[in-house]
């Protein structure tokens, strides 16, 4: 093909918003002949949109040099502007602050009040949002939202009022400011002429503000918004791995573990490719997560170090990992030191819930003063999940502290939520513990009606831990083996008749080899034998007269 009909494809499929396609055609024809600027605007636009943040930030030096060659400062102006902005997004400040001082240079020289000035008031914006001063950041950003409108452009104006809505959350006014980042996604949903970086950071945007939230139902509908737009543009990177995420993320939530697995999967193979995408670490934490909660004690933990490596903290993941091996020392102090270097309120209730789960039963203290956090940032996030985790905890302490009924009470609470949330996991986890309180209170054939419930849930999902951990104090007393076995020494028992190594049986009950080295010196005491193979004889003796 000739670098004219190169040229004319690559223009086709640039306004089809086929990225490959058309990096391919205008790459093509630039390695022929050189681009006009408007043509290497292009080739950088296709390049950012499919991954090649070089070759983008090649074309448009080499488009702003054009432009000023040609005497079009705006047009200079604006190349600078977007490289300058793409290299601070890729967290190259130097480079990236030294492009938008020389845009507002070129702009210098033309007329004032233009709307690339109101541009140049984006990255001012997240300057004051990185520095704290939400106040400040919402002020420059409503000032660019008028700029934008009263030039109309609609891809500034709704960058611009979803970075009001993140900075209202910020100060604390929740439901302004997600009725801003609603308008915003309105926006981008419905205005085909939107800039396709812009669009694309304000839906991954908003997508982590409902996170941040707690607002599980908007993420939803916002994330399905997402992957239909990602499925309209062939080819598209930056922003699909980032949908992927997010859609592990709900169906986890919903208890869709094996299609949340797919996902993740699939988030960590397309963000390593090209390098350097910054939500690499957020899609190994969600796969280490997924690992995690099935038992898969080794992939979980390689997962977190991967998240790790790739600039995403592993708590509190990693710390409840480390709980269900029974190191609980370890995960006590890799939850508090992730929450001594946390400030923001909802970053820190997820990690407030782990410190709850692993002070308990040993350290009510710790415990309380958590809860008394999570019962503070409810009252703040008005979603139903930051009550629901608030509820579940409080629930877990008084039942700790041995006041089942107000445990019930709060529990109950808690996994109403949940249910009305179809979080079936969560909702399975607060029947373990409403099961506990009706036991204690004496209701045991209820304790037993939450417990099989529970545990067909976990079974279903393939939660081996829970299963592995799920109190039965009903079936305890019948299955109880002679000579006083606890459970979980029976089931260590049944391990060792079957030949396991005390490593094996530690990767299948998701316990430490210690723990299980000490479930069998106790198991060898209450036989009154000495050997692994005088221990499996005793099994089947056991197993042959039950079964008689």
């Amino acid at each position: 093909m000739t670098a004219t009909g190169e040229l004319e494809r690559g223009r086709q499929c640039f306004q089809r918003r086929a990225w490959a396609d058309a990096y391919a055609a205008l790459s093509a024809a630039a390695a022929r002949s050189p681009l006009d600027p408007e043509d290497l605007e292009r080739l950088a636009t296709a390049a950012r949109l499919v991954g090649q943040d070089a070759a983008c930030a090649d074309a448009l030096e080499r488009a702003h040099h054009a432009f000023l060659a040609g005497g079009d400062g705006p047009a200079a102006a604006r190349c600078a502007f977007w490289l300058g902005f793409g290299l601070l997004q890729q967290g190259d400040t130097a480079r990236g602050s030294g492009w938008l001082a020389r845009a507002e240079r070129v702009l210098a020289d033309g007329p004032p009040g233009t709307v690339l000035h109101a541009y140049l008031g984006i990255p001012a914006a997240l300057a004051a949002v990185g520095r704290g001063e939400f106040a400040d950041a919402h002020d420059r950003f409503a000032a660019v939202a008028e700029a934008g409108e009263r030039h109309g452009d609609s891809g500034l104006v709704m960058l611009a009022r979803h970075g009001q809505g993140r900075a209202l959350i910020r100060m604390g006014e929740i439901e302004r400011g997600a009725a801003l980042l609603d308008e915003a996604m309105v926006g981008v949903t419905t205005s085909p002429d939107i800039s396709p970086v812009f669009a694309g950071i304000v839906y991954c945007s908003v997508i982590e503000a409902c996170h941040e939230i707690f607002d599980l139902r908007r993420a939803g509908e916002w994330t399905d918004a997402l992957t239909r737009w990602c499925a309209a543009q062939p080819g598209l990177v930056p922003y699909r791995g980032q949908c992927l995420i997010h859609r592990a993320q709900i169906l986890q939530f919903h208890g869709a573990w094996a299609d949340a697995a797919g996902e993740a999967d699939a988030a960590c193979d397309r963000l390593a490719d090209p390098p350097g995408q910054p939500a690499l670490g957020l899609a190994y934490y969600q796969r280490a997560e997924l690992h995690r909660l099935r038992g898969e004690a080794r992939p979980a933990e390689e997962a977190y170090h991967q998240a790790a490596v790739h600039g995403r903290d592993p708590q509190p993941g990693l710390a409840l990992l480390r709980l269900a091996e029974g190191n609980v020392e370890a995960a006590r102090a890799a939850v508090q030191r992730a929450l001594d270097e946390t400030r923001e309120r909802g970053a820190r209730l997820r990690l407030l819930a782990a410190r709850v789960e692993i002070a308990l039963p040993h350290d009510q203290e710790a415990a309380r003063a958590a809860c008394e956090e999570l019962a503070a940032i409810a009252e703040v996030f008005p979603a139903p999940y930051a009550r629901a985790v608030s509820a579940h905890a409080a629930g877990a302490l008084r039942l700790a502290d041995g006041d089942a009924a107000g445990a019930l009470s709060l529990l109950r609470d808690a996994r109403a939520v949940w249910q009305e949330l179809d979080a079936p996991y969560d909702a399975a986890r607060a029947g373990v513990l409403i099961g506990q309180a009706c036991w204690r209170l004496g209701d045991h054939d209820g304790a037993a009606t939450h417990w099989d419930a529970a545990e067909a849930v976990f079974r279903e999902l393939g939660a081996m831990p829970d299963l592995a951990g799920l109190p039965r104090p009903d079936r305890q007393a019948r299955e109880q083996a002679p000579r006083g076995l606890t459970r979980r020494e029976l089931e260590v028992l049944r391990l060792v008749a079957a030949g396991r190594t005390n490593r094996e049986i530690a990767e299948a009950l998701v316990i430490s080899e210690h723990t299980v080295a000490r479930h069998v010196q106790n198991m060898f005491t209450k036989l009154g034998v000495t050997s692994r193979t005088a221990a499996a004889a005793t099994s089947r003796s056991t197993s042959s007269s039950r079964r008689v």
